[in-house]
């Protein structure tokens, strides 16, 4: 006589419905989740397009003052001092480049961390609403099984 496979799909069924999961938080933690993406992604991209204008800025100066540099010149002398005078001009564009990009970097630091802060605060405020939330459905399922 083969077994008879015991259905288990009204037990699963009830056992589930004794124990009701409210999605609503995982909800609220995606869509918390992507907003804060979203705003990183946005001051990551922001940094980004401002740091290519620098770099294109600078490659862009550079070449005009090379071109200084590699015209013909009426003295031998006059050589010497376009490569001096190209030669400083860099440095000073360097210096220049290197702050922009430190004020970018610096931007972006700060931007960071009014987000985390932010971020923080609001986990905050949800746990709190969530446990709540959860101490009250406790304690009203404990009132129901106590008034059986």
């Amino acid at each position: 006589m083969p077994a008879k496979t015991t259905d288990f799909t009204k037990t699963m069924t009830d056992m589930m419905a004794a124990f009701p999961v409210d999605m609503t938080a995982m909800n609220d933690a995606f869509k918390s989740s992507a907003a804060m993406g979203e705003k990183m992604s946005k001051v990551m991209l922001d940094a980004a397009e401002k740091s290519t204008e620098i770099s294109s800025k600078f490659t862009k100066d550079t070449i005009a003052k090379l071109g200084d540099v590699t015209s013909v010149k009426a003295e031998p002398t006059d050589y010497s001092k376009a490569v001096t005078d190209f030669a400083s001009a860099q440095a000073e564009m360097a210096a220049e480049t290197m702050a922009a990009f430190a004020e970018v970097a610096k931007k972006v630091q700060m931007e960071t961390v009014e987000l985390m802060m932010a971020a923080g605060k609001e986990v905050t405020e949800e746990a709190t609403a969530a446990v709540k939330k959860a101490t009250a459905e406790v304690t009203t399922a404990a009132k129901k099984a106590a008034a059986k």
